[in-house]
């Protein structure tokens, strides 16, 4: 594995759960394992992601990339092994405390509330964050109000500020979501499927802000995609499961010519 780029400095109010000593990955994956009754769903899965880093998952349905997902942000507890972000195990701990050390999650099916605009949605998030919404009623401290405009126009979506997201297109409505997940001011961002239904235009155009902003800012990105044209476009690296393990992992290239990628890809060429 190579070795983990260094670390540019967070943004001042960004979580964290300490500092950690030199050349620690961001996160760390120790030989995670999760089964459901008789089915082992992720079995001896391991790997680093360093920050700033866009390292993406695929497999076929059901080789247990979201189970993963599910196991790094707290969704589920694993029955061995260790989830280390910044060096500190977090395996086990509520989704709601991991998010608050800094780990941040879009979904497969955005999320955010269809009756509100654009702005509010994002000025729930923002409010979120510094745990202020016991006072939403009140008028919003305008350093937040501030911030909430500068990441309307960072993310292209000025346009529909005051536009209610029922209405939204689903390409504007899934840059909510990463709008919403950025708004957490995550070190860590895991997206599931993040272009899931949305045409390649919009697919690239998406997955290009996402890594714009991991750059900026030093966020390491793990995602999982079924459309390759994004993989092989974004990602740094490529890990790949089949079956609950991990059977390849490298550069775009090495794994585009792994010959165990392309057998679990039912045997068709990687494009």
């Amino acid at each position: 594995m190579s070795a983990a780029p260094a670390r540019p400095p967070m943004a001042a109010g960004t979580p964290r759960a300490m500092a950690a000593p030199a050349g620690v990955p961001l996160l760390e994956v120790v030989d995670l394992r999760k089964s459901f009754g008789g089915i082992v769903a992720v079995e001896q899965v391991s790997f680093r992601l360093a920050a700033g880093e866009i390292l993406a998952l695929i497999g076929p349905n059901g080789a247990g990339k979201s189970t993963c997902f599910n196991l790094i942000n707290g969704q589920l507890r694993p029955d061995r092994g260790r989830v280390l972000l910044d060096a500190v195990d977090i395996g086990g701990r509520r989704p709601r405390a991991i998010w608050r050390l800094g780990v941040g999650r879009t979904f497969q099916v955005a999320a955010g509330f269809g009756s509100m605009t654009v702005r509010d949605n994002l000025r729930v998030a923002l409010w979120s964050r510094e745990r202020l919404l016991g006072r939403f009623w009140r008028a919003a401290p305008p350093e937040l109000d501030a911030e909430a405009e500068r990441r309307l126009q960072q993310l292209g979506l000025a346009g529909c500020a005051d536009t209610a997201c029922a209405t939204l297109s689903y390409g504007d409505l899934k840059t909510v979501d990463l709008a919403l997940a950025l708004a957490g001011r995550p070190r860590l961002l895991l997206m599931d499927e993040p272009t899931a239904g949305m045409g390649a235009a919009e697919r690239h155009a998406l997955m290009a802000l996402a890594r714009d902003q991991a750059r900026a800012h030093g966020i390491g990105v793990l995602f999982t995609e079924h459309s390759m044209d994004v993989v092989f476009a974004v990602a740094d690296r490529i890990l790949v499961m089949d079956r609950g393990r991990l059977i390849a992992h490298g550069d775009p290239a090495a794994v585009r010519a792994d010959p165990a990628v392309q057998a679990a890809y039912f045997g068709a060429a990687m494009p």
